[in-house]
């Protein structure tokens, strides 16, 4: 089934312009001031007690911070007001002193529930009736779910990370403040465990190499892990020292990370690991909010393949593995394993669903509309997805280790739609949460996803709306 239900994100993807954008050159500090008031306006507020609040300029409230924190939340949200207290706590006892600023930006319905909620809060806020503002920054930032903690450099006005909430859960009293991303050479250049030895950045050097997010806490991770030595052990044997996995551990003590280590290797997974003190230096980087994740990067550490659970799923399903197509980048035709992970917050996603069509046909099929994925693809403007079966394994938060599904921070998935021509489902929330419906030929050669494409490029096709 696709359920085309609420958005449920855990992180906000890379914004755009002035204030916010990590891409454009940083700022001249009155610049990146002028770009802060026009982003916020020229008042925040603070709360004053009994129900009222007042003004503070917002180049007072920026002075001499390291960081803003931009914090979406409303009281209605259960996560949110789990999450308020430890971050309040935090921000008291270590962070505003090492110079944070928190900005609460409400989703509350009326202001009398702002009121409520913000009295809980040791921080500033966005003018609650200033609801244009609010959108806007929203907008900005494509927040899709709350609670959404992001941290900007008030010097330049760009972004620090998009996951602060997992920044701050990790480092509540700020030793890594203000959780700037190391670069990836810089995180692995430092030594790394190879069972109960230490090597260095040679281990690695020239090698692509896959990125194993896990802990010994979680549940699916220890589901995975199994399949994922099974993979590497098969990987190692034909490829050598052109491949190498790293473990980048989620556990919260070092005697954790050592024993979850052994478990890894006793079951075939004979790879390296990141020390404890160095073991949650590449989540930012990578954007890593749920576990498990694996990626595969190059020797540079530049992504090759998001979805790396998927394609050890895939491999393993297969007679042998396509040592081939190694380092395995993804085709235009991609498995519908993990929407976080694929995008699909990010860019326009045709979705062809064929878990009714027998697996017999389903080759025969995607055979005939992969030229089509690959012409569209090749623009740029949209990615292709496929279902065929449900073997994902799910996901939990790293940072609190709340069960999510295997699609957080996209639209969840209703996948058996149709039980004759496939449902194709193209979605677009980039485009505010748009989404179309339609099915293909019954001659399913493709013809049919091809006019839907069409349509969607001349913007005939019938809108239907995320909730």
């Amino acid at each position: 089934k696709l359920g085309l239900e609420n958005l449920d994100a855990t992180r906000a993807p890379t914004p755009h312009s002035k204030m916010g954008s990590g891409a454009s050159a940083p700022k001249a500090p009155a610049d990146a001031l002028a770009a802060a008031k026009e982003m916020l306006g020229e008042k925040l507020v603070k709360f004053a007690g009994g129900g009222k609040t007042e003004e503070v300029s917002v180049e007072d409230a920026l002075k001499d911070k390291k960081a803003v924190a931009l914090y979406f939340s409303a009281h209605w949200c259960p996560p949110c007001r789990g999450f308020t207290p430890k971050l309040a706590e935090a921000y008291q006892n270590h962070l505003k002193d090492k110079g944070l600023e928190v900005i609460f930006v409400s989703s509350d319905r009326s202001e009398d529930q702002f009121l409520e909620y913000f009295g809980e809060m040791p921080w500033l806020a966005l003018p609650f009736e200033d609801r244009s503002k609010k959108g806007m920054i929203s907008s900005k930032f494509k927040v899709s779910g709350i609670p959404t903690l992001i941290i900007l450099d008030p010097n330049d006005g760009t972004v620090i990370t998009e996951d602060g909430r997992s920044a701050c859960m990790r480092d509540p009293t700020g030793e890594k403040f203000p959780w700037k991303p190391r670069s990836f050479k810089e995180v692995l250049s430092g030594g790394l465990m190879k069972g109960d030895e230490t090597v260095g950045a040679e281990a690695i050097e020239g090698k692509h190499i896959g990125l194993y997010f896990s802990a010994h806490w979680c549940g699916p991770c220890r589901q995975f892990t199994p399949e994922l030595a099974k993979w590497y052990a098969a990987v190692k044997k034909e490829m050598g020292d052109k491949f190498e996995i790293v473990f980048c551990s989620g556990d919260r003590d070092a005697e954790s990370l050592k024993g979850y280590y052994e478990e890894q290797k006793s079951k075939g997974g004979d790879w390296l690991a990141l020390p404890f003190d160095k073991k949650d230096d590449l989540d930012g980087l990578y954007k890593v909010s749920g576990i498990p994740t694996f990626l595969i990067v190059d020797p540079d550490g530049n992504v090759v393949c998001k979805g790396g659970r998927a394609l050890v799923n895939q491999h393993l399903s297969m007679p042998a593995i396509p040592f081939g197509d190694f380092p395995w980048a993804p085709s235009a035709l991609q498995e519908l394993d993990d929407p976080g992970e694929q995008d699909i917050n990010d860019k326009p996603t045709m979705c062809l669903m064929l878990e009714s069509v027998p697996i017999a046909n389903q080759s025969e099929i995607m055979e005939k509309v992969k030229p089509i994925a690959e012409k569209w693809a090749k623009t740029g403007e949209i990615q292709f997805l496929v279902a065929r079966q449900n073997n994902s394994v799910e996901k939990v938060s790293k940072t609190d280790r709340s069960e999510v599904s295997s699609a957080r921070g996209a639209p969840k998935v209703v996948r058996s739609m149709s039980v004759d021509t496939p449902w194709l489902i193209l979605l677009d929330c980039p485009d505010g949460g748009a989404y179309y419906l339609g099915k293909m030929a019954k001659e399913m050669d493709g013809s049919g996803m091809e006019a839907m494409l069409e349509g969607w490029k001349n913007k005939t096709l019938e809108r239907k709306q995320l909730k």
